[in-house]
């Protein structure tokens, strides 16, 4: 069950002391059956499917004892336990409909004494499979037939005192017998345009693209651009919404540009500030006047990018723009900032850095200003804790693979700065490739025959959630693909399993309102994943804009040590299917799992909460915000005895939290009356800890009385100069 609407009530306690045996375990009982309607004969040998799958439950005597632990392959160092009383179950979710064989019960000494394996194709209507009457604890290998895609274990009577306990809930069986095996790999799609030196017209399909998507901010269209090695002359890539350009090397290197890749803002009168969702990467320029311009907001990363020469980031005229990204890329010359707002930098190597305006963030970067917060507004950490590069497609020889760059610690510069960066090679074969029609029943049973996902540049609607539940896989969006969930699921679920990766899409939430939109690891995760985290990179999540649509909470957090390493999670202000209550979303992203690290945290205009943190030893590093500019009133937003929604709140159950670079800014347009208490919300305790806060009133809509807490001074005395208040240190 998802985390949902009011903050939660618990958080996982610490780790207990595990109790004592009560008894020896003892032989294995075969189970009665009471078989399911016959199915079609399974294609291959029984495997195990339940395995690091998502797993939920009735109860758990403790966060030490969740669901998850059932399957997490540990036979006998987790479990999942019960509430001391009878009637409890546990089960898990195969990721499709499987054809089944067996299960495997491992009892910890509170085992039970009656109860029953249940299967539903939807985790609702449920059909018994088998019933064990006597139960005497140990292993029990049961026996099943039929089909399902939820598999329970329904605990009807205790054997002792405590609750049920299981060390292991093994479920065995086939799928993809009853249907065709997907293919992996494949060609690309008529919307992604591969280049080498030679292709004619390079140019003329540059032009034709832009000019359909340098306006289409909430159009249908998709694109990506893709060089293969080589060097390219006289071009001047013009980058419009729903557009990545990258190139086919291994590094940025092999690919090069002797021209421009373009990010201006002439459609929108010379401001920049809704130049979104766009990309660049894989690719050394030389840029023809010796400058690039990449002028451009929030959704639009700058990644594995070497710019022989410098990079403007404001448009040409000099208008405003309003926050981007640049991740492992090299610029020789100086980096001109010049008019916009925010910016963070991550691992990079630069020539120099120009003005600060309000929020300039840099974490293991070469070249990078000192730290002199608040005047310039510039925030430097030298290393970033923890990192891994966003995966890419790229040309081994004539061999389309996709690279998983390594986990960094404590990194600095680029991943590629000493040659070829660290990381594993996987074959396009592996990746069932998704094109505009595929079903969502279609995209989870690739990913259950242990394909990786590559959505192609297209819009997707889902009417079933993806469910991601295999450790390591790979799902990678080109030319910003986008996923609608209809009738109200969640577009995308993580099991709790090691090394998941996410990246480069953008998930729309539909006219029927979704309790989440994208969910890592379900509710009460606990495995410990500081090894090889989950990472989520450019996935960025709309509510409206491009027509009506809503979300309770836009992306949870369930998983321990996931990083989250730029998105921008936004609830519409303009567009179509925009209103207070036409795009309702009260909250944009909560964060339940323990060290868990935000890099590049854009999060805006939610009815509610902004950000929301209750796992502990939680770090971001960088976050800008806009509170909803149409709230209607100052009831709308009255939150009891407090005036508005934190941007960022840190719950009081946490006991450490470290934070820098955090921006939080109001328009109240619709009433210019109202009054935030504060931007940031945290308890005062020694672990808590806030480096660089500033809160701004733009114009003078509305106005912030402090900056954290009743910490930091009110906005009012800057009238409408959109003067920050800023704390450089809390507490």
């Amino acid at each position: 069950m998802s985390s949902l609407g009011s903050p939660p009530v618990f958080r996982r306690p610490a780790s207990r002391v595990r109790r004592a045996t009560v008894g020896a375990l003892v032989t294995s009982l075969a189970g009665s059956l009471l078989a399911l309607a016959p199915a079609t004969t399974a294609q291959a040998a029984p495997t195990l499917l339940s395995q690091g799958k998502t797993a939920t439950a009735s109860s758990t005597e403790g966060g030490a004892f969740s669901a998850s632990a059932a399957v997490d392959g540990d036979l006998t160092g987790t479990r999942w336990a019960s509430a001391w009383q009878d009637a409890q179950w546990i089960q898990v979710d195969l990721g499709s409909s499987a054809t089944l064989s067996h299960a495997v019960l491992t009892w910890e000494a509170a085992y039970g004494k009656s109860y029953s394996i249940q299967a539903s194709e939807n985790g609702t209507d449920w059909r018994t499979v088998t019933t064990v009457s006597a139960g005497d604890g140990g292993t029990d290998n049961v026996t099943l037939s039929g089909t399902g895609r939820y598999i329970r274990m329904n605990g009807l009577t205790r054997a002792t005192g405590y609750g049920f306990s299981l060390w292991e809930f093994q479920v065995f069986g086939t799928t993809g017998g009853t249907g065709p095996t997907l293919p992996g790999g494949g060609d690309l799609g008529p919307n992604v345009h591969v280049f080498d030196p030679a292709t004619p017209g390079i140019q003329a399909k540059l032009d034709q693209v832009f000019q359909e998507q340098e306006s289409a901010q909430f159009g249908s269209g998709r694109h990506a651009f893709l060089f293969k090695p080589g060097t390219y002359n006289g071009l001047n890539a013009q980058i419009g919404f729903y557009t990545q350009i990258a190139g086919l090397g291994l590094r940025p290197g092999d690919t090069t540009i002797n021209g421009d890749v373009t990010v201006d803002a002439g459609w929108f009168n010379g401001n920049a500030t809704q130049n979104f969702w766009r990309g660049a990467e894989g690719l050394t320029l030389n840029p023809v006047n010796g400058t690039d311009r990449w002028a451009v907001s929030q959704a639009s990363s700058f990644r594995r990018m070497h710019v022989k020469g410098g990079l403007n980031l404001a448009p040409n005229g000099y208008g405003w723009a309003s926050g981007g990204y640049i991740a492992d890329s090299k610029i020789d010359g100086q980096i001109g900032n010049y008019s916009q707002q925010q910016w963070y930098t991550r691992e990079s190597t630069i020539g120099g850095w120009s003005n600060s305006v309000w929020n300039q963030t840099f974490s293991g970067v070469e070249g990078a200003p000192a730290t002199s917060f608040p005047e310039p507004r510039y925030t430097t950490l030298d290393t970033t804790p923890v990192s891994r590069e966003k995966p890419y497609l790229y040309l081994d020889g004539n061999e389309y693979k996709v690279f998983a760059p390594a986990k960094r610690v404590n990194a600095r510069g680029t991943s590629w700065a000493n040659g070829a960066p660290q990381g594993e090679s996987v074959p396009l074969s592996q990746f069932y490739v998704v094109k505009p029609g595929a079903t969502a029943a279609t995209i989870n049973q690739a990913l259950s025959q242990g394909l990786h996902l590559l959505f192609t540049p297209g819009v997707y609607h889902v009417d079933q959630t993806i469910n991601v539940n295999r450790a390591n896989t790979i799902v990678l969006g080109l030319g910003l693909a986008t996923i609608i969930p209809d009738n109200g699921v969640t577009a995308m679920k993580v099991a709790d399993v090691d090394g998941v990766r996410l990246a480069g899409f953008l998930i729309d939430a539909g006219p029927v309102n979704s309790p989440t939109l994208l969910e890592l690891g379900p509710q009460n995760s606990s495995a410990d994943h500081a090894a090889n985290p989950t990472t989520v990179q450019d996935v960025y999540v709309r509510i409206g804009g491009a027509g009506a649509g809503k979300a309770t909470t836009s992306v949870v957090v369930n998983s321990d040590d996931a990083i989250i390493d730029h998105t921008w999670v936004w609830r519409a202000d303009h567009g179509e299917g925009v209103g207070w209550e036409t795009n309702r979303a009260d909250y944009g992203v909560r964060v339940n799992g323990d060290d868990v690290l935000a890099t590049g945290l854009f999060v805006e205009h939610f009815n509610k909460y902004d950000v929301e943190w209750y796992g502990e030893r939680g770090r971001t590093i960088f976050y800008q915000n806009e509170k909803a500019y149409d709230a209607p009133n100052q009831a709308a937003i009255q939150n009891g005895a407090t005036k508005g929604y934190a941007a960022y709140r840190v719950d009081d159950s946490v006991n450490t939290h470290e934070a820098w670079g955090l921006g939080s800014y109001c328009n109240y347009n619709v009433d210019p009356n109202i009054r935030q208490d504060h931007g940031f919300k945290a308890p005062v305790k020694p672990g808590v800890k806030f480096h660089s806060l500033l809160v701004v009133s733009l114009g003078g809509m509305g106005h912030y009385n402090h900056v954290i807490n009743d910490t930091g001074a009110s906005t009012v005395p800057a009238g409408t100069s959109t003067v920050p208040s800023t704390v450089v240190s809390f507490p």
